[in-house]
């Protein structure tokens, strides 16, 4: 009784249809109106508005979840556009086209053949319908055998190439084909570049045995010719591995999962202290001059366990945004596309619309990377818009982080509550009632999603009862719901400057779990009863009813953007100033995080959600410990109290930004905080907070998109002038903190446009000497801020150094531009 979705068909009445009667797109080879029926390997053209009226089948998308989730999120985005009339087809569930797996039959030939069956009922069923009318079913495939075998089944079958090339007026889409391999050794020389990837069997059983390590690649942003491996299985000695050079990295792309081999001792080496960007404008297969990446290393101290990738485990490719470089050669079709995320290598495409894609961001796929290729081959997606556009920014931002950021489809709409709600009795039953108490939220101002609040009040034994109180999303969403997927996938609410995506409609975020003021709201409260001391007497957990007494304003910490009222680009730009209250927030919120940590493990000790930040191994703080040597102090690193306790101490006199310099510095030492279940580790400790154990009771959210704006503010002011403090010495550059802007930026030494000054690095200090001046950490400079626009695909702050005063080396202090006022909106 599953519909088959067509408006021809007209057995079910209690559901729309999805498929057009008149489903027509004009072709050279189909000239009747037809449905599409891709296989697995053919979603990429899906997307384009051309593409309307085809059938999904089950088969097929649990194939493309299982291969990529992101390229399974875009085809169930493309389902939910009601225009496309996409359907899917549950063809596992149907009698007439679930099929069982015959002996000796791989998993992929069955499923194969699925849609085969699946393509055939419907072809019999539409030719049923219509009286042998003229509406087809048309499989397109890439794969040869299941072509020729549809085609014995009497089935319309083509390849996606030749079918999407027999589309009248409609040439660009066929650069979204994906590259197969006949075609991607076409396009690559014959000389081998790369070593040859290890099968998987042999893979398997080098790990097995302990002579291969597996882990996941991570690509060093600084530097294309290094990058780490971090060892995922527990128990082994090593826990990451250095790779340097392109034959040693043998086409590991960021993120993939890797098998990597131990060099001996004798070969390891130090992290490079280059910055090295892969901006040389030729395409051509060569082998790299890797003579940037060598140098002496003075101390063994610093070396890393290094090794190399000898094969791969798992690709984590997803779409990625970028821009293309077109190639210098007249009338070609072959061009390198630079993704925005500069850990990822470039691309080589082929398209027909290269002049077009001039200036704008497009979204590139990876095919493939031969080992004859010096760069991957891939295919064009879509195009995004014009680079350097606020939206188009803002969009690839989105996309590059992988946040969800559609607009709620009509059916996660459909589970919201009805308009006007209020609290039931039922409700009050089963909830305490605390709308008597003086409850208050903090928030920045014109918040309007308030999802915690507090109280504080003496008890008549002299102690203090404070609660910390959340908003209660969960009454409002069911388990399984459309609701509750959308706002799993989303996971968090994101912040951008000037824009919010939503982890759930704005009637739950910015209404009824808004915990507003003098409005009745459900809640969750974790209340303790402690004393002065702030020592926790007990704790008890309660669903709630509140009314919060009044809505606070707060300043937060992060960079403040001045908006102009009519463009709203940032005009100003500043950091906030931390009060007092910031700390009280947090104080509260991570106490309610340790408290729910504890009491879900307690009642849940197999499956508790929680999150642990592992203590760094003793090597990251190798450049903490040498900063504060330098100024003749010492960091203890035993324990995180100890090394709390130790910057706390660490001041030096006329140097007050020192501390918070260095404190910097100690966050970069640390590791990356992970979710886990409690029934798969048993290290449940927080390092960063110093706490046995923690969750995310209150709501995590994620902030993006200020280093565009902060771009966006440079481009309007020109060249301005600012002190800063050195953060990190390299080979050839030094790292700048600025602090009235809480940014970072380099100055580098190594002029392409002009002869380089005579560097002398020492990586003991570091230190770094110019001509006869000798850079340390967190020596005081003065430069310049401009923003290099260049390169359009990486727009950058540039600095530029003033004082010290080197000759041939720093520039003079530029005059600044007076500026006309304009009016503000904080941002």
């Amino acid at each position: 009784d599953i519909c088959c979705g067509s408006e021809v068909c007209k057995e079910r009445k209690d559901e729309a249809p999805v498929l057009q009667e008149d489903a027509c797109i004009e072709s050279n080879l189909c000239s009747y109106p037809h449905y599409l029926i891709p296989d697995t390997n053919v979603i990429d053209i899906l997307e384009d508005p051309l593409i309307r009226n085809v059938i999904i089948l089950q088969t097929v998308l649990q194939e493309v979840r299982h291969r990529s989730a992101p390229a399974y999120k875009r085809i169930k985005d493309a389902i939910h556009e009601k225009e496309k009339h996409f359907y899917t087809f549950t063809n596992e569930h149907h009698r007439e086209t679930f099929i069982e797996r015959e002996p000796g039959e791989s998993a992929n030939d069955r499923n194969d053949r699925a849609i085969r069956v699946a393509a055939k009922w419907y072809a019999d069923h539409l030719a049923k319908k219509t009286n042998g009318g003229s509406l087809k079913v048309v499989l397109l495939t890439d794969d040869r055998a299941n072509k020729e075998k549809a085609e014995q089944y009497g089935l319309i079958v083509y390849r996606c190439e030749e079918y999407i090339k027999s589309l009248i007026g409609n040439p660009e889409l066929v650069d979204r084909l994906a590259l197969q391999p006949d075609d991607q050794n076409e396009i690559t020389g014959s000389k081998l570049l790369f070593p040859e990837h290890l099968p998987l069997s042999r893979i398997q059983s080098g790990i097995k045995n302990g002579v291969l390590l597996q882990g996941t690649f991570h690509a060093n942003r600084d530097n294309y010719l290094e990058g780490t491996v971090f060892i995922n299985r527990e128990g082994e000695d090593i826990n990451e591995v250095l790779l340097q050079g392109l034959q040693n990295l043998n086409r590991a792309v960021h993120q993939d999962v890797v098998a990597v081999e131990l060099f001996p001792k004798e070969r390891w080496v130090a992290p490079s202290s280059v910055v090295l960007q892969d901006d040389s404008p030729n395409d051509e297969d060569s082998e790299e001059d890797e003579t940037e990446n060598k140098r002496v290393v003075k101390s063994e101290n610093v070396l890393k366990p290094t090794g190399r990738v000898v094969g791969i485990i798992k690709r984590n490719w997803r779409p990625y945004c970028g821009m293309l470089s077109q190639s210098m050669i007249k009338e070609a079709t072959r061009h390198l596309f630079t993704p925005a995320d500069r850990r990822i290598p470039r691309i080589r495409i082929e398209t027909r619309q290269a002049a077009n894609l001039a200036g704008q961001r497009i979204m590139v796929a990876i095919d493939g990377w031969p080992k004859n290729s010096r760069y991957p081959n891939g295919h064009f997606v879509k195009n995004l818009g014009t680079a350097g556009d606020k939206d188009t920014e803002t969009e690839v931002l989105l996309l590059e982080h992988d946040v969800p950021h559609l607009p709620f489809s009509p059916a996660v709409l459909s589970f919201l509550p009805k308009m006007p709600w209020s609290i039931t009795e039922e409700d009050l039953k089963v909830r305490a009632d605390l709308r008597h108490l003086g409850v208050c939220s903090v928030d920045p101002p014109g918040c309007t999603d308030i999802d915690d609040a507090l109280h504080c009040r003496e008890l008549e034994n002299g102690n203090l009862e404070v609660g910390v109180h959340i908003a209660d999303v969960s009454h409002f969403i069911r388990p399984g719901n459309a609701l509750d997927q959308e706002a799993a996938s989303r996971g968090t609410t994101v912040y951008l400057c000037g824009k919010r995506i939503d982890m759930v409609p704005e009637l739950l975020s910015s209404n009824l779990c808004s915990l507003r003021s003098n409005v009745e709201r459900l809640a969750f409260s974790c209340i303790w009863e402690m004393n002065h001391n702030a020592e926790i007497i007990k704790t008890h957990f309660t669903k709630s009813v509140i009314n919060s007494k009044v809505s606070l304003t707060l300043s937060s910490p992060e960079v403040r953007f001045h908006m102009d009222s009519e463009t709203h680009d940032p005009i100003d730009l500043q950091t906030k100033e931390l009060k007092e209250t910031n700390s009280m927030v947090e104080e509260f919120m991570l106490l309610a995080n340790i408290s729910v940590a504890q009491k879900i493990y307690d009642e849940f000790s197999e499956c508790a959600l929680l999150r642990k930040h592992p203590s760094p191994p003793p090597s990251n703080y190798d450049i903490l410990i040498k900063a504060a040597k330098s100024r003749d102090l010492n960091i203890h690193i035993d324990s995180a109290k100890a090394l709390a306790d130790s910057l706390n101490n660490a001041t030096v006199e006329n140097f007050p930004y020192f501390n918070t310099l260095l404190r910097i510095l100690a966050t970069l030492c640390m590791m990356q905080a992970v979710y886990f279940c409690s029934g798969m580790d048993s290290d449940f400790h927080h390092y960063g907070l110093a706490s046995p154990i923690y969750t995310h009771f209150t709501s995590p959210i994620r902030r993006a998109s200020v280093a565009f704006h902060t771009q966006l503010f440079f481009k309007n002011k020109g060249i301005i002038n600012e002190e800063g403090f050195i953060l990190f010495v390299r080979k050839n550059a030094i790292i700048i903190l600025i602090p009235k802007f809480g940014m970072e930026g380099a100055v580098f030494f190594d002029n392409k446009d002009k002869p380089s000054p005579h560097l002398i690095f020492d990586s003991e200090g570091p230190t770094l000497k110019v001509e006869e001046h000798t850079f340390r950490m967190f020596d005081k400079v003065k430069v310049t801020i401009s923003l290099d626009a260049s390169n359009i695909q990486h727009q950058r702050i540039r600095m530029a150094l003033i004082e010290p005063v080197i000759p041939g080396v720093s520039v003079p202090v530029p005059e600044s531009e007076p500026e006309a006022k304009k009016p503000k909106l904080d941002c």
